[in-house]
């Protein structure tokens, strides 16, 4: 194993170690001398020393073994560990979960960078010790010399990382491509098997039309049974009769094991699905591993005395989301304990114990994640909130005493709304609360507050179960689908045409006593226009913090869970939207990013470019252009198939070049954009195919192609190409502008 990859393991090691360090200290200071936890820290402290022997790093060696010895003496009820001594013990963890974020190739030189911290961290624990312990323990020690203790020769030693750690669960590390890919692919096969079962129906039909097929033999049989006939001809129909028989037999047995696999295809597709969603999901306890130690470290700046509940550690939350909660959770106890909880001698006066209590829980409610953190503190003062908002000329104090107590306490998700005057590290610079809301929005959750001026305050999370996942609401916008995330959509209205009217060259309806702006989906997302037929108008509303807005689609498809798949790289921030996904039949539909959605909105209001929507205009048939787009890419096929779209062209799609050929030798097209790279049939060998062939020779092709070398371009050319375009060109108008000059608008 390469020197590279020792160190890797020995980081993956220690950031596994130091989160018991961290979390048995903490326990050790709550119940002095708790043998579980003392024999907890021997073991991750002996693990730490024993691999970082392995690669000879002398410095963590010393470390862990100082750490080691000071365990082994509180074990012995030598020294006591209060307090004062953990904290020393902290700083020592501290400097190895800092050694754990390195990335391997780069931890020898932090090392060195670092020798004398480490040597300070170990005379501070050995400053724990008794004078004679410590001699005693001396000798035993490794001599760090600042040049060899650094290096990260393997030593032979029969010591392994396997054979140091002992995990309750054995553990695989997977990267997030590999884990999205195989998400990817679970959701196709259960999209595949669900084709079974109407394939298994058409069998079922034929079945049917052979059961017809036999009583029709049985009618001719019995004519012409009582009609003069040849022997050979009844004899030639018996044969039929016995053929039509054995047919329907073989059907009949086919058709059941069809029918037996396609449940065991589906059951097991569904299994598979399942088990990769499940593979996304982590206990909650692991995003909250860190905050006992932050509320042991701002109880004692503070000279608080808090404890910290945390219910549901075994909870399944996706590891997106737990990643993404870190910070707003992180914010809201330090919240808590800094503005919550009151100081010791304010407590006692309210009769209220001297420990004050913040609950973390997570759990399951409703198909979604539900998180909420409260404390047993001051609460909010409704009064001074109000007098703050006049204050900061959020409102007047006629409107201000009027705000019920949930009104005002959303002010406090405002940008710049702080309620504490002293800014300190900890807070009172207004920037939290806010934040805290953007990024539960940007998950698709909810958050609200509660609070009794007195007895403590509530933060209520609501959030999607999983980011692999998502409830949409299917829709259709100029005859394509287009998914919208439950969780971002306000409402969904069917409105007349009587039921709009117009304020200033603005279209507006009434609903739930707010006016809500109109505005046509196709006008924001570059769609050709398709005017509904009906006096129904379907509208969607979604809406931010200050706004909602009315989205006209052409009609409600309903509602879909999509296993997400996200973007091509490539491609870079598509506008407006945020991944694909598949549909049950294996067509693409892309999910609609609502909070770039509402930002277009705003954008394009206050630059004056939108347009009014036409609620009178009937639909009509046009006679466009037909265009053929062959791409083995779904991503890039869809982008190019909806671009192509937007500009008035009627556009099929073929995922290679044998599928292409098909296409072109049963219908007729205008013009061909073809890949190069593809299975079966590559666009160099289409293009040939089309410019040999006696009638298609003249059908204009043009090549869309990631290849930009000169020799690919001259390559592509002498096949036959009209044209020939990198994919970079979908930026700009270079790939419009080739079609125009080939077949017209």
């Amino acid at each position: 194993m390469s020197d590279d990859s020792m160190l890797e393991l020995f980081r993956q090691e220690v950031e596994t170690q130091v989160a018991i360090l961290s979390q048995s200290l903490l326990i050790l200071e709550a119940k002095s001398q708790s043998d579980e936890a003392l024999e907890a820290l021997m073991r991750a402290a002996h693990s730490i020393k024993g691999a970082a022997r392995i690669i000879s790093l002398d410095v963590v060696i010393n470390l862990a073994h100082w750490m080691e010895d000071c365990f082994v003496a509180a074990q012995n009820q030598i020294i006591t560990l209060g307090s004062d001594q953990i904290d020393v013990l902290l700083q020592s963890v501290d400097l190895l979960q800092a050694l754990s974020q390195v990335a391997g190739g780069e931890l020898v030189s932090w090392l060195a960078e670092r020798v004398g911290e480490f040597e300070s961290c170990c005379l501070a624990i050995a400053s724990l010790l008794p004078s004679d312990f410590s001699e005693r323990r001396l000798s035993s020690l490794v001599t760090v010399d600042r040049n060899s203790a650094l290096s990260p020769s393997v030593r032979q030693e029969n010591v392994t990382f396997e054979a140091i750690a002992t995990p309750t669960d054995r553990v695989v590390r997977v990267t997030a491509e590999n884990l999205n890919r195989i998400m990817g692919l679970a959701g196709e096969s259960l999209v595949e098997a669900n084709w079974l079962q109407p394939f298994a129906d058409s069998f079922t039909a034929l079945k049917s039309r052979q059961s017809e097929l036999s009583r029709l033999l049985e009618t001719i049989h019995t004519t012409l049974a009582n009609t003069p006939t040849s022997s050979e001809s009844l004899q030639v129909l018996d044969t039929a009769r016995r053929k039509a028989q054995e047919c329907r037999e073989i059907l009949s047995d086919r058709l059941g094991e069809l029918e037996l696999y396609a449940r065991r295809t589906t059951n097991l597709s569904d299994r598979l699905y399942r088990e990769v969603i499940a593979s996304h999901m982590r206990p909650f306890a692991d995003g909250v591993q860190g905050f006992p130690r932050m509320l042991r470290d701002l109880c004692r700046r503070l000279n608080k005395q808090v404890k910290l509940e945390i219910v549901g550690q075994s909870t399944p939350v996706d590891r997106d989301i737990l990643k993404k909660l870190e910070a707003p959770l992180t914010h809201m106890i330090r919240n808590a304990i800094d503005h919550g909880i009151e100081p010791l001698d304010e407590r006692e006066l309210a009769g209220k114990p001297i420990e004050g209590t913040v609950r973390l829980e997570a759990f399951h409610r409703g198909g979604m994640l539900a998180i909420s953190v409260s404390d047993d503190g001051r609460g909010i003062d409704p009064d001074f909130i109000r007098q703050h908002i006049v204050e900061c000329n959020l409102a007047s104090p006629e409107t201000a005493a009027q705000l019920t107590e949930a009104e005002i306490i959303e002010f406090l998700f405002l940008p710049g709304f702080s309620t504490t005057k002293q800014v300190t590290e900890i807070s009172g610079r207004g920037v939290g609360l806010d934040i805290v809301k953007s990024m539960v929005q940007e998950v698709g959750g909810t958050i609200r507050a509660t609070s009794q001026f007195r007895k403590g305050t509530s933060f209520y999370f609501q959030l999607p179960l999983t980011l692999s996942v998502v409830r949409t609401l299917i829709v259709e916008i100029s005859a394509e689908p287009y998914a919208f995330p439950l969780a971002r959509v306000d409402q969904i209205v069917k409105l007349n045409k009587s039921d709009i009217y117009v304020v200033e060259g603005r279209q507006y309806f009434t609903k739930d006593g707010r006016n809500i702006g109109l505005i046509a989906a196709s006008h924001i997302l570059d769609l050709p226009e398709t005017p509904s037929a009906t006096d129904a108008l379907c509208v969607v509303v979604i809406s931010d913090q200050s706004n909602a807005y009315g989205l006209l689609v052409d009609q409600f498809l309903g509602e879909r869970d999509l296993v997400v798949r996200p973007l091509d790289p490539r491609l870079g921030k598509v506008r407006d939207i945020s991944a694909s996904a598949l549909m049950d039949d294996g067509s693409p539909v892309l999910i609609v990013d609502v909070s770039d959605l509402v930002r277009s909105i705003d954008n394009m209001l206050n630059s004056g470019q939108l347009r009014p929507v036409d609620v009178n205009k009937a639909k009509k048939v046009s006679s466009r252009k037909r265009l053929l787009v062959v791409d083995d890419s779904i991503t890039v096929r869809e982008m190019t198939r909806k671009l192509l779209q937007n500009r008035g062209y009627d556009v099929d799609v073929a995922v290679n070049g044998m599928d292409a050929w098909t296409a072109i030798r049963s219908n007729s097209y205008d013009l061909i954009l073809s890949d190069i790279d593809m299975p079966r049939m590559n666009g160099i060998e289409l293009v040939k195919q089309i410019k040999e062939h006696p009638t298609l020779h003249s059908l204009p092709v043009i090549i869309v192609s990631y290849r930009e070398r000169e020799d690919d371009r001259i390559q592509g050319m002498e096949a036959g190409a009209d044209y020939y375009i990198t994919k970079s060109s979908f930026h700009d108008d270079t790939l419009i502008n080739a079609i125009v000059d080939l077949i017209g608008q």
